[in-house]
């Protein structure tokens, strides 16, 4: 088991928690969302009551800090993800 755990990011909502949990845990990365729904009771979704904490174990921070930003620079993306929604291309 991992002793120690770090924060990776926060993330406003628990939606966008759960899709990086998702995508870091299909990596192998192991993922714990702390402060999850903290404002759910009173229905808060913005600020600090509705950050999630996104942490990792240490020894796998920088690996999940890749994941991420191979996420964000769209490099999960299939060509047929890309062309969903999008007008044919005329030649």
């Amino acid at each position: 088991m991992y002793h120690e755990w770090v924060v990776l990011e926060r993330i406003a909502g628990d939606l966008q928690a759960e899709i990086l949990r998702g995508l870091l845990e299909a990596q192998g990365i192991p993922v714990l969302l702390s402060q999850e729904g903290a404002g759910r009771a009173i229905g808060l979704s913005v600020g600090p009551l509705g950050e999630v904490e996104i942490l990792v174990p240490e020894g796998l921070r920088l690996e999940a800090e890749q994941v991420l930003e191979m996420y964000r620079t769209g490099e999960f993306e299939t060509d047929e993800e890309l062309d969903e929604g999008e007008p044919p291309v005329e030649e």
